[in-house]
């Protein structure tokens, strides 16, 4: 189950994937893919070798935020894009509160 708008409107409310690794792997965007692999193997073996399955259940919530976040992949995409160019000591426009307000229709 990938996330789908759960209505249309200014701001789309989507419907989160399911807690479980198929299932977020498969909402993620594809490039997050090989570092989900390879931290999942690494958290698997790390698990095993400490019988602390805490490190799983932390791997799963982690990557689930992130996959609920890449419901919207533009959304998502362009975000991580104002990231990087703020890291980078860039300026990215912002919106007054204002704005950002009447966008969201509040």
């Amino acid at each position: 189950m990938t996330a789908q708008p759960a209505h249309e409107g200014p701001v789309p409310f989507l419907v989160p994937p399911e807690k479980n690794l198929r299932a977020i792997r498969v909402a993620l965007l594809p490039e997050y893919h090989p570092d989900f692999d390879r931290q999942f193997r690494q958290v698997m073996a790390d698990a095993t070798e400490t019988l602390d399955l805490s490190l799983i259940t932390d791997f799963i919530e982690h990557w689930w935020r992130l996959a609920r976040l890449c419901g919207d992949p533009a959304r998502h995409r362009s975000a991580m894009d104002k990231a990087a160019r703020l890291e980078r000591g860039e300026h990215v426009p912002t919106l007054s509160r204002a704005e950002t307000m009447a966008r969201l229709g509040l």
